[in-house]
């Protein structure tokens, strides 16, 4: 009874990972896609990629294992990216992480293999592995890998990185030195035992190490075994070079867009633990159906398929293959049996023509209220295709039978309630707050998965050739843009009404009141309440409660509420106030947030509708800003927040020598990495300091720089950083203006700093140049370069690699204090 129990929980979860994803169209496969997939129907074996962070993967051994050697292959990339700066825009943290597991399924859809990830998040930069176990939650990541090992049965699984500092990070090394634990840990059902009531131990037959020769790093070596990757395939008219450059080009918000590659193409591989290799990586593992106890007649039946298949009549085949899928069915439960009885499934609708789809022409839903949904099918074979009946969100037999004609277009649409239970549409690791590292994931069969199950499904049961089919289709949200065509995104599930603030830090330099505005917005139709504000102690707010009716979905209201600290801001305080909607008798706390681009499906959240209320003893001289955007930051918001006029700069101004009326110019981060203009624009720059005014460069990276010359004395920018928010800080120049005035600065001011201190320090500095402070991680020789100030003609030059990008967006009261003391300057 056990055996059936787990087994059929096994099946389910790869039923759930057989759903397409979300915000695509449904998937339709060429006679060639058909013929590949053929041949991977006859290949049992399986390969598991595994490293720490989205751009680690290598996506040209993923897509010739996917694709050439026809193995089951994943990516688990412990971490989603969380930590990195974005390219495309000015998500930070968890934000960027949702992008950046888009761009990885978008990578993943091109090179073939499958996405997983575990519940680690990046913290940003680590030196070490022992630095980053403090971090992250050891035992439960290991539990992941250990899950993911279990749920996916790779044969072997490959490490991107050694366990070591060749790493050159301690995300790097850590991934390697869980793989090599969670390696003989799968394997022994005394670890992890709750997972047993889903999965069974696995033991894998070897672990690898995907060596590389980066930068200055070459670990590769003629006497580890090799295999060349960069092979042609001629169904998909592409070599794996140039697939892999289409995969990696995905990770657009990391700037990864990479040229084709053509031709031989030699990867490497150390065997870490069990036998190696010796012809090929899956040496001494059965690969055929005869691997499944009674399979081997099933192979000879996909050999003949294969042999017989014809790429101008795919329907043609569809006989084989349901003969194929009533001799899988009759296998004993396991894995394999269930992941080619799902391959052969999408094998016969794609032979005999079946397409369909499911969707809504609304883009959001709420829960307990109505919506129309849509099935539409099509036969486009001559294969006799029946719906028996589809199965709806709340309907059982919403849909009735009928026999699919051949090249008969069938549209249904039926109104139905969306269940009250349904969850809103928020990113499972995102549902629950959690400590830095790791993310609090309380179903544990949510993990591994690259994001949430689509909740709203339908069900449509066909009949093919006398077999019983269940086709699922997740509703989506179609519709036509004038432009793009026909477009899809994710259906989203709402409440009933949302909150959204403009600002998510609120900085009070005095008692003075500030307004905070509140728009509510009706995400159904008749929503009717009050809205209070749950504040925290030490402020006071004027309206009690204020009421809100929004009779149609989509309708709109801004509340304002006066916010008031109950003392002077003569000491730095953080804490944060939430919105709270009452409506039809329940209490909400969601705003709505959309992250939009082109590359990627629409995302949509429900964050907390909070925000930051910050007193700071602040003053600061001058009001008028420049700002030179960078590679996506929220610093010029956030100096608008205490009370600066802050201009986004243009060509126009900067080249047309209009810069004096600015009290400071400031330029955003990695700024003379990613605008080719600052190569042009950097004497005028110069100009603007020399007669007087004052320049801010936040940090850049060392490499690619559109000129060397970022200052107007020599400096270089190095790797070095700080990686430890709470290192120490020793304060170099005591007696340096820019730490008296207008503010005192003392070393209270680096308290409560997130993520890091700073990164890509100055090195090589001229002697013009005033060095701040000393800072270091522990164990490491104190760095100089994180802040430095020369006087430049008349006016001031700055170049700090501190993390303000950081600090000011998350309402650090000492960064905001530093930050004005280096723009201000003292007229005499």
């Amino acid at each position: 009874m056990f055996l059936r129990i787990r087994t059929a929980l096994a099946f389910l979860i790869l039923l759930i990972a057989s759903i397409p994803a979300l915000a695509q169209p449904s998937p339709v496969w060429n006679a060639a896609d058909i013929k590949l997939q053929l041949k991977k129907l006859d290949t049992l074996g399986s390969v598991l990629y595994l490293a720490a962070h989205p751009d680690d993967e290598n996506t040209r051994l993923l897509a010739f294992l996917a694709k050439e050697k026809l193995y089951r292959t994943g990516y688990l990339s412990l971490t989603r990216g969380d930590g990195g700066q974005n390219l495309v825009g000015n998500e930070q943290s968890e934000l960027l992480g949702l992008i950046r597991t888009q761009e990885l399924l978008a990578a993943r859809r091109i090179d073939g293999a499958e996405q997983f990830f575990t519940r680690a998040q990046d913290f940003g930069f680590s030196k070490n592995p022992a630095e980053t176990f403090t971090i992250w939650d050891k035992k439960k990541i290991l539990g992941d890998v250990v899950w993911m090992i279990r749920k996916f049965q790779p044969d072997v699984i490959i490490c991107r990185f050694p366990a070591d500092s060749r790493a050159g990070h301690g995300h790097h090394t850590a991934s390697a030195m869980l793989a090599a634990e969670a390696f003989t840990a799968a394997a022994d059902p005394k670890q992890y035992p709750e997972q047993l009531k889903y999965v069974q131990p696995w033991k894998t037959k070897r672990l690898l190490w995907n060596t590389f020769n980066f930068g200055n790093t070459n670990t590769i070596s003629e006497d580890q075994f090799k295999e060349d990757v960069g092979t042609y395939n001629y169904l998909l008219g592409k070599g794996y070079g140039e697939i892999a450059a289409e995969s990696r080009s995905q990770h657009k918000s990391q700037g990864f867009g990479v040229p084709a590659g053509r031709g031989s193409s030699m990867e490497y591989f150390q065997t870490i633990k069990g036998d190696a290799p010796r012809h090929e990586l899956l040496d001494d593992v059965n690969t055929s159906w005869s691997r499944v106890a009674g399979g081997a007649a099933i192979g000879k039946m996909v050999d003949k398929a294969i042999q017989s298949y014809r790429m101008e009549d795919p329907g043609a085949s569809v006989p084989a293959l349901l003969e194929i899928r009533k001799a899988i069915q009759a296998l004993p439960e396991g894995y394999w049996r269930n992941q080619k009885l799902k391959e052969t499934e999408q094998l016969i609708y794609a032979c005999a023509g079946v397409w369909a789809e499911a969707y809504s022409t609304s883009p959001s839903v709420v829960p307990g209220y109505s919506m129309e949904a849509t099935v539409q099918l099509i036969n486009r074979g001559h294969v006799p295709v029946n719906l028996r009946k589809v199965d709806l969100p709340g309907k059982s037999d919403a849909i009735g039978a009928r026999e699919l004609a051949y090249n008969k277009f069938n549209s249904i649409s039926h109104t139905l309630t969306v269940p009250a239970e349904t969850k809103i549409s928020q990113p499972y690791w995102l549902s629950e707050s959690h400590p830095l590292g790791t993310y609090e994931i309380p179903d544990p069969l949510q993990v591994g998965n690259p994001e949430n199950v689509p909740p709203l499904v339908a069900r449509i049961h066909l009949e093919i050739g006398g077999q019983e089919f269940l086709l699922q289709r997740p509703l989506q949200y179609k519709y036509t843009d004038p432009v793009k065509g026909e477009l899809y995104e994710p259906l989203v599930i709402a409440p009933p009404v949302v909150a959204n603030l403009n600002n998510q830090v609120y900085i009070f330099t005095s008692n003075q009141p500030q307004t905070v505005p509140v728009k509510i917005s009706a995400m159904a139709d008749g929503v009717t309440g009050n809205v209070h504000l749950k504040l925290p102690a030490g402020f006071a707010v004027k309206e009690s409660s204020l009421p809100f009716k929004l009779e149609k979905k989509g309708d709109e209201l801004e509340l304002r509420f006066s916010i008031q600290p109950k003392a002077a801001a003569t000491t730095n305080q953080v804490d944060t106030f939430t919105v709270v909607m009452d409506c039809n008798g329940k209490a909400y706390t969601q705003s709505i947030q959309h992250i939009r681009y082109d590359h990627i499906p629409l995302i949509t959240l429900f964050p907390e509708a909070s925000a930051r209320l910050v007193t700071v003893d602040l003053k600061h001289n001058g009001n008028k800003l420049g700002y030179i955007p960078g590679a996506g930051d929220l610093v010029a918001a956030s100096l608008r927040q205490v009370g600066y006029d802050v201009t986004e700069l243009s060509e126009k101004e900067i080249m047309g020598n209009l810069l004096a009326q600015y009290d400071a110019i400031i330029v955003g981060v990695r700024a003379y990495n990613t605008n080719p203009r600052m190569k042009y624009w950097q004497s005028h720059l110069m100009d603007y300091v020399s007669k007087g005014g004052t320049l801010l460069v936040q940090y850049n990276v060392n490499n690619p720089l559109v000129t060397q010359d970022l200052g107007p004395y020599p400096f270089s920018l190095s790797r070095d950083r700080v990686t430890d928010e709470k290192a120490a800080v020793t304060f170099l120049q005591s007696d340096s203006p820019v730490l008296h005035y207008p503010n005192e600065i003392s070393a209270a001011d680096f308290n409560d700093w997130v993520q890091e201190r700073g990164l890509y320090f100055p090195v090589n500095i001229d002697k013009a140049y005033q060095k701040l402070f000393s800072m270091n991680d522990k164990g490491e020789s104190p760095l100089d370069g994180s802040t430095i100030v020369a006087q430049y003609g008349k006016g001031r030059y700055v170049y700090t690699g501190l993390a303000f990008f950081r600090e000011l967006p998350a309402g650090v009261p000492g960064a905001y204090r530093l930050f004005v003391n280096l723009i201000s300057v003292k007229q005499h």
